[in-house]
């Protein structure tokens, strides 16, 4: 039998947990997360001593808490570096390299590989073929990139509770690898690094939770997750640049519309998909034929289970005509309705 009584969806789950825990075993409850930093923050000083460490910064929520913490602990010992892959959304790049080079001057790398990662994409349609070329290439880049630096004995990454358990049994179990996290395990040896991970037990909540106990933005703390591989799993089916410029200006659209409906905050993540689809369509008195878009948005507090967000269909059916009006290349919109389970959050 498979229970899990910690996910949301669980009825009474809560209730289940909390009983046993007061109830049943006596414990106080009295763990808060300023007491968590000041654990992680010695646990990390503990680990890395006087030695060196290198942040694999994605612009995400994880890796950026994580650099942060890190920062807190150990000062200019760490230095993050930030593989621009070249499948971020619109305008994120230039955020991250703002946010840590003049907000915190934590030293940052920032290297510009979008050619090259979409040049090891070329050709590449199967999901976990892209996720693995995608982190490898990162890993590359970073042994690369860690040899100019010298020195370093450590590699730190946002890796999640939700990543380590869809990536393999925590406990050696039963349990499948539902998809491969590009930030757990498949370190080459060659980097000769050992893994600095102070958020691997702890849910997205809870790392939202710790940033703001860390003063990072709250602007920033509150954006949705978005996935390692960025928007090649948003693009099921080979990767080009065309295709790239299209999900990234459909995605523009969608997220501006939910932020002027100020619905931001009420969602989890919220994005685009291009669907490896051509339709018919007609555009003036003309015909066209060009992609498909999904649009995905989920309500979710962890991340592990999800409902898909029930958006009025005035909604809808304004971000659809304002996409199709204004995205080139797109002249279908459709609406994903799957919950997790039985669907993941992204599409691959």
């Amino acid at each position: 039998m498979q229970f899990h009584p910690e996910v949301v969806h669980t009825p009474h789950g809560d209730a289940l947990i909390r009983n046993f825990l007061f109830s049943v075993s006596g414990l106080s409850g009295s763990w808060t997360m300023a007491a968590f930093k000041a654990q992680a923050i010695e646990k990390i000083r503990a680990q890395v001593g006087t030695g060196k460490v290198i942040c694999g910064l994605s612009g995400g929520v994880d890796s950026s808490v994580a650099a942060v913490l890190i920062h807190e602990a150990i000062g200019d010992q760490l230095t993050c570096i930030f593989v621009d892959t070249g499948l971020m959304r619109a305008g994120e790049a230039d955020e991250v390299v703002t946010l840590f080079r003049d907000h915190y001057n934590i030293p940052l790398v920032h290297v510009d590989a979008a050619d090259l990662f979409l040049g090891k994409l070329a050709g590449v349609s199967d999901p976990e073929v892209k996720r693995k070329t995608i982190g490898a290439t990162f890993i590359e880049i970073f042994d690369a990139e860690a040899k100019k630096i010298g020195g370093a004995g450590f590699l730190a990454q946002g890796t999640l509770y939700p990543d380590v358990i869809e990536s393999v049994s925590f406990t050696g179990g039963p349990s499948v690898t539902i998809k491969s996290h590009h930030n757990v395990g498949g370190l080459p040896e060659r980097m000769n690094l050992k893994l600095v991970e102070p958020l691997r037990e702890l849910f997205k909540d809870e790392v939202r939770r710790l940033g703001v106990e860390l003063g990072l933005p709250k602007a920033f703390i509150g954006r949705h997750p978005f996935p390692g591989p960025g928007l090649a799993i948003r693009i099921p089916g080979e990767i080009t640049l065309e295709k790239l410029d299209i999900l990234r200006k459909a995605d523009t659209v969608y997220l501006d519309e939910i932020r002027n409906a100020g619905l931001y905050d009420d969602i989890w993540q919220a994005f685009a998909v291009l669907l490896p689809v051509r339709t018919v369509g007609v555009m003036g008195d003309g015909r066209s034929y060009d992609y498909a878009c999904a649009l995905r948005a989920v309500t979710s507090v962890d991340g592990m289970t999800a409902d898909y967000y029930p958006f009025p269909h005035e909604f809808l059916g304004r971000v659809a005509t304002r996409i199709i009006n204004e995205v080139r290349g797109i002249n279908r919109v459709t609406y994903d309705i799957t919950s997790k389970p039985p669907g993941t959050i992204e599409w691959e």
